[in-house]
């Protein structure tokens, strides 16, 4: 898997504890701006855990979808102390 934390615009709906879990997102591709936007859809997640790179608070999704005809497994992150989603890993 490559790494590129790169931000990314998420739909996720949050449990009774607060915890969030993405639905879907979408990101636009640095090298092609002039691109349309992509729109995945989560299907799976396989892993759910909680990390503190420099102590910043993070939780890591490990998440499969169908993108292209393909089955892909990649991880997101979610930001707790600023509410923000990066593609991690795909």
């Amino acid at each position: 898997m490559k790494v590129w934390m790169h931000p990314i615009e998420v739909i996720a709906f949050f449990d009774s504890q607060g915890l969030p879990r993405p639905l879907r997102y979408r990101w636009q591709a640095k090298d092609q701006p002039h691109h349309e936007p992509v729109i995945v859809k989560v299907d799976r997640i396989l892993q759910q855990h909680e990390e503190k790179p420099a102590g910043n608070r993070m939780l890591v999704y490990r998440c499969q979808s169908v993108m292209h005809d393909l089955e892909r497994v990649y991880e997101l992150k979610y930001e707790l102390s600023t509410c923000k989603w990066f593609l991690f890993k795909m």
